[in-house]
């Protein structure tokens, strides 16, 4: 590693963590409707929304009218996208004349982006208009994150109310999550990718006479606006087929280091915003200490795997000072590696480099941080939520070693919290292992992977980990766009995203409804090292050991195998 890359690591944590509390104040404040800075230019907008749907922006929900709204709303985006995609051959904003999805894909990335997974089967310059790229996916970009804060709001007020059946308005926090919190920061960073160099306009794909003699059809379109949110809302979708290793996606330098910070921006807010729900900003200190620990840990196996020689090249009378093959040469192997803990940290799934080139163990380290749930950091909402599951878990797992029952911030934890924690547990290895299984076992859908032994099952393996994790990553060399892929990785991707919503509004429901103890000298502190450190383990245990026999089969067996001799 050189000097600069020191620098663009510093510049990273800077650019996340600085603003990081100021942000998630913000974002508490939005949420509960206080005011702000941007109240008196948005609440006649917000006032306007609310007259238009019919909604009573004073009337809270019971945790089951709140999942209901959130289902039907759900539905609806997933029907209307699904249309879109299927009847894009007869809408307007279409200069390439582009024809409608085949409905399994059409079905695929529907899921994908209403879950908030932007799992892509297609190549978006090639595939979707601009109708389809703005109305279709873009507004499911701005309202599929809208969703997950949404629900991690109501998980904070279930831990700070006390006595309370109600939890909130589904349509009030959907709203203010788009309105004050996304719409503005998207703004700003489109602004700043146009003043880099990504396109922003709707005139048809331009064509280049080349040097070799020949005609070359460049790409364009509205991209500079898709690309802030895909950032900023953890989407990750790509405008162009391959994402942010594209020059009009990714032109620039500062580009790359924005859109990488982007990505964890929010995340990294909200762990503060959570604090002031609960009125102790020592929690959103002791999660961002586990998360950093986890991100820190992942990003220095990655770093350290991508830096080796090749063993396999070792006889050959070469100089390896680290592999560049499959990465972005604009930004070299430490953006490149950054970016790809980054992306699966989060659930934001762009890539500027492809996975599937990285080596065995570099490939590895993504792939965990998705099993893992997408707790460190993962997406708006999701992230945390999830990460407030494994708290859940961690302070049951302390309360069954000291003899008392296990609660937190004041809240008791009983048998119905319980079996709801234990339930989400199920999700990943469903997703995963059942559903990767399959797609590993039978004929057809195994012909997909490009390359047979243990890299070939890495392939299936990163893939249904990233639709069951809601990042949308792909490793790269997976023929996905087959019927039996894009409905089986649809499941997965459904599975992922409300197997963790469902119980958690449930639990959400129960803590509020609960009084609150009062915290003494005998409670389990849940913001000290001692808590951070059986936190992190909790994680790494229950999360990780469940994928640890398959992960053998895949790249570990495939860094074993590169050394002579084994």
């Amino acid at each position: 590693m050189q000097v600069q890359d020191y620098w663009l690591i510093l510049a990273f944590f800077t650019l996340v963590l600085l603003p990081a509390p100021f942000l998630g104040r913000y974002l508490f404040r939005v949420m509960e409707g206080q005011k702000t800075l941007l109240t008196p230019l948005l609440a006649p907008i917000e006032r306007l929304c609310y007259r238009l749907a019919g909604v009573d922006s004073q009337a809270e929900q019971d945790w089951k009218t709140y999942t209901l709204a959130l289902l039907a709303f759900t539905l609806a985006s997933l029907l209307a996208l699904f249309t879109i995609l299927m009847l894009q051959g007869a809408l307007p904003l279409n200069p390439q004349g582009l024809p409608g999805l085949e409905w399994t894909l059409a079905f695929n990335t529907a899921v994908s982006f209403v879950s908030n997974t932007n799992w892509q089967a297609y190549s978006g310059e090639a595939a979707l208009s601009y109708f389809s790229q703005m109305v279709g996916l873009g507004v499911q970009n701005f309202v599929s994150p809208a969703v997950g804060l949404a629900v991690l709001v109501v998980f904070c007020r279930g831990i700070a109310r006390r006595s309370s059946n109600s939890v909130g308005n589904f349509w009030v926090d959907l709203t203010r999550a788009t309105l004050y919190g996304l719409l503005p920061l998207c703004l700003v960073l489109a602004l700043f990718l146009v003043w880099q160099g990504v396109p922003q306009t709707f005139l048809e794909y331009a064509t280049a006479h080349t040097l070799g003699g020949t005609d070359q059809v460049v790409p364009l379109g509205p991209a500079a606006s898709q690309i802030a949110i895909k950032q900023l809302g953890t989407n990750g979708g790509g405008f162009f087929g391959v994402n942010s290793a594209h020059p009009f996606e990714n032109p620039t330098a500062w580009s790359n280091l924005f859109e990488l910070a982007s990505i964890i921006l929010i995340p990294a807010a909200l762990l503060f915003t959570f604090g002031h729900y609960v009125k102790d900003l020592r929690q959103s200190r002791a999660l961002l200490a586990c998360m950093l620990i986890l991100f820190v840990l992942g990003l220095g196996v990655t770093l350290y795997a991508e830096y080796q020689p090749n063993p396999a090249l070792a006889a050959l009378p070469i100089e390896q000072s680290g592999s560049l093959e499959g990465k972005e040469s604009r930004f070299g192997i430490t953006a490149s590696a950054l970016w790809a803990v980054t992306t699966t940290a989060a659930s934001n799934g762009s890539v500027n480099a492809m996975h599937d080139s990285f080596s065995a163990l570099g490939g590895m380290v993504p792939m965990f941080n998705m099993m893992l749930g997408e707790v460190i950091f993962g997406g708006v909402g999701a992230g945390l939520y999830g990460m407030l599951l494994f708290v859940l878990i961690a302070v049951f797992l302390a309360g069954l070693m000291i003899g008392r029952t296990p609660e937190y911030l004041g809240k008791k934890l009983e048998a119905r919290e319980v079996r709801l924690l234990v339930a989400t547990l199920l999700v990943m290895p469903v997703g995963v292992l059942v559903l990767g299984a399959l797609a590993a076992s039978l004929p057809g859908p195994a012909a997909s992977v490009s390359t047979p032994g243990a890299h070939g099952f890495s392939q299936i393996l990163y893939n249904y980990t990233s639709g069951a994790a809601n990042n949308g990553s792909a490793f790269g060399g997976f023929g996905a766009n087959t019927p039996y892929h894009n409905l089986m990785i649809g499941l997965a991707m459904l599975i992922g995203r409300f197997g963790y919503i469902l119980p958690i509004l449930a639990i959400a429901g129960s803590l509020a409804a609960k009084k609150r103890a009062p915290i003494g000298s005998n409670s389990f502190p849940t913001h000290g090292p001692l808590f951070v450190t059986l936190l992190t383990l909790t994680i790494l245990l229950v999360g990780g050991l469940t994928f640890l026999p398959a992960l053998a089969l895949g790249p570990i067996a495939e860094h074993l195998t590169m050394f002579q001799g084994f």
